[in-house]
């Protein structure tokens, strides 16, 4: 029974059921841990704050109108995923709006959070090991970036079309 002050989730299914014993026992029990860390009292996640506001406790309380709800944050996260997927081989923060569809996810979906959660770790891990390197590995990485940046341009002019106003003088494919 849901009181005012509490919001009635249902628990998320076994993310490993059907696998093996062995290494799969191993990750389900790491699953576990992450799953009660991210449930205890002394983590509050995006979800549960998003869960104790006054707006949030007086849908969840009204099914037909909380169900409505998880489905408009779904679609309204796979639009924003959607779109950063999009734009990411393109100059401009592509990978920043992913992770703002996540973020929307992760405002109702434990499975969303984990993600997010995963992700930011990786990007984390990713910015110290690049930062521990000497300055010629971060400049080659660097020129490789730039590189295909300006390679996706390119082709992506090539495909839709110079526009008339870039100068002739500009190297692209016309």
């Amino acid at each position: 029974m849901s009181t005012p002050d509490t919001v009635e989730t249902a628990p998320d299914p076994e993310p490993s059921a059907g696998r093996a014993a062995g290494a799969g026992s191993a990750r389900r029990q790491a699953a576990d841990e992450r799953r009660a860390r991210l449930d205890s009292d002394d983590v509050v996640s995006l979800r549960e704050r998003v869960a104790h506001t006054p707006a949030r406790r007086w849908i969840a309380r009204r099914p037909p109108v909380n169900q409505a709800y998880r489905l408009l944050v779904a679609l309204a996260g796979t639009v924003v995923v959607g779109l950063g997927l999009l734009l990411i081989p393109l100059p401009g923060p592509g990978w920043f709006i992913v992770f703002g569809g996540l973020f929307v996810w992760a405002t109702e979906f434990t499975w969303a959070e984990r993600l997010l959660a995963f992700a930011r770790a990786k990007v984390g891990a990713w910015s110290e090991w690049l930062g521990r390197q000497p300055r010629w590995v971060q400049g080659l990485v660097g020129l490789a970036t730039l590189a295909f940046v300006y390679g996706v341009v390119v082709v992506t002019l090539h495909v839709a079309g110079v526009p008339g106003w870039v100068p002739g003088w500009v190297p692209l494919w016309r």
